[in-house]
């Protein structure tokens, strides 16, 4: 099987390489990549949210199988231009896709579907959201309708706060605060079937404890040793299933990874968030946990033909991923700082770099973006991991970097 991965992100790497390592896959390569996914796979350079270009490049590598890694090319309809030129591509149509582009559409299956979530109300105006403030209170959940990389939700007790992020969106959902943790939940849908994997649980503040602005996610851990018995059972019939079955109703029948951030609540289990692709960087420990070879559970999703996989396999043991962001991030990520410490790291046993935000300049190895790289470490345990990945981010320097110290810690 020859596969061709569209994205340049950690998410994209991680999927590269769990593909490079899949005795199925022939040939791996990447648009447009980056320093990382270049080691693993062959890079191209295209505009991952040009459609017909994607599937041009496609036809001209005579690729078996896209994955579309990131949501703007997904909510773009870069899969619709794939299917449409006659190749097997995992990610969801435009139509699809909108389960995540839209919060507004997503709380509108939820509804369809009878699936838990927040109580919400759709704001397109200072006082529509500020009537909806006052009606849930505080603390404040306001979130942008559009994507917003990761980036578009602001919870805070802080009502002006609240009310000058509802003003500066077009379109806002403020909805009431859920509490308990929180925890992601993938699922790999073929547009009927779903086969869901391990529960991880993302870390999205920038700073220790849960403190500091809204991030894409500075770091990640699976499995979850405190996760309640038969939770990925419930999930996947009371959240993944509905909504996969709902949009099939709808005709836009969903195809590809759907993720559910999702908070167990004193009430139950309640969805936070959908998002139509793998989540970044609880990817990165998935797949390094994952048994089953990829290639052919994306290629089965592609083809309409899940229900054909047996259950996934996952290797024994943790995977914790903690991410190195760039000086600024999230407001005003630097770039071109030369990055060290790379090569130690990865000869670390056990660690491994995942390249985001990374580009070969004149300095080398420099920064590219806003999350730079994610560092995962492996263990017997959750607390073996951890201590690995921080292991290899002491290894690791660039200027300005942050991270936090605190993923996964004192969990098992």
């Amino acid at each position: 099987m020859k596969t061709l991965v569209i994205g340049n992100g950690g998410r994209e790497h991680a999927i590269a390489k769990a593909l490079s390592r899949d005795p199925d896959v022939e040939a791996v390569h990447a648009a447009p990549g980056n320093p990382g996914i270049g080691a693993v796979a062959t890079v191209h350079d295209v505009d991952p949210l040009d459609g017909e270009a994607v599937a041009t490049l496609a036809h001209r590598l005579e690729v078996d199988l896209v994955v579309v890694g990131p949501e703007a090319p997904l909510v773009a309809g870069v899969a619709d231009a794939v299917r449409a030129a006659g190749i097997a591509c995992f990610g969801p149509s435009k139509a699809a896709a909108r389960i995540e582009g839209s919060k507004a559409f997503a709380k509108d299956v939820m509804a369809a579907a009878e699936i838990p979530t927040a109580l919400a109300r759709v704001c397109e105006s200072a006082g529509e959201a500020g009537d909806a403030l006052d009606t849930f209170g505080p603390p404040y959940v306001v979130k942008d309708d559009g994507l917003a990389a990761g980036k578009g939700v602001v919870v805070t007790s802080d009502r002006a706060a609240a009310q000058a992020h509802a003003a500066g969106c077009e379109r806002v959902v403020v909805e009431e605060y859920l509490d308990g943790p929180e925890v992601s939940l993938f699922g790999f849908s073929d547009g009927t079937t779903v086969l869901p994997l391990l529960p991880a649980q993302d870390f999205k503040r920038l700073l220790d404890g849960g403190h500091g602005p809204n991030t894409g996610g500075m770091g990640a851990y699976a499995p979850l040793p405190w996760a309640p018995e038969g939770l990925v059972e419930e999930v996947n019939d009371r959240v993944l299933r509905p909504a996969v079955g709902e949009l099939a109703r709808r005709g836009t029948p969903f195809v590809g990874l759907l993720y559910a951030g999702l908070a167990l609540t004193s009430r139950g289990v309640r969805v936070v968030e959908f998002n139509a692709r793998f989540g970044d960087p609880e990817t990165q420990v998935l797949l390094e946990l994952l048994d089953t070879p990829l290639g052919p559970v994306l290629h089965a999703a592609a083809a309409g033909r899940l229900d054909d996989v047996e259950r996934l396999r996952w290797k024994s043991g943790a995977a914790v991923a903690v991410v190195m962001a760039s000086a600024g991030y999230p407001d005003s990520p630097r770039k071109g700082d030369a990055i060290s410490g790379v090569e130690a790291a990865e000869v670390l046993h056990d660690v491994h770099v995942l390249h985001a935000g990374t580009a070969l300049g004149p300095v080398g190895l420099a920064t590219a973006g806003g999350r730079v790289l994610a560092v995962t470490g492996l263990g017997d345990s959750v607390q073996q991991a951890r201590d690995r990945a921080y292991e290899g981010v002491r290894l690791i320097d660039f200027a300005g970097h942050q991270f936090r110290r605190d993923i996964a810690v004192a969990v098992g």
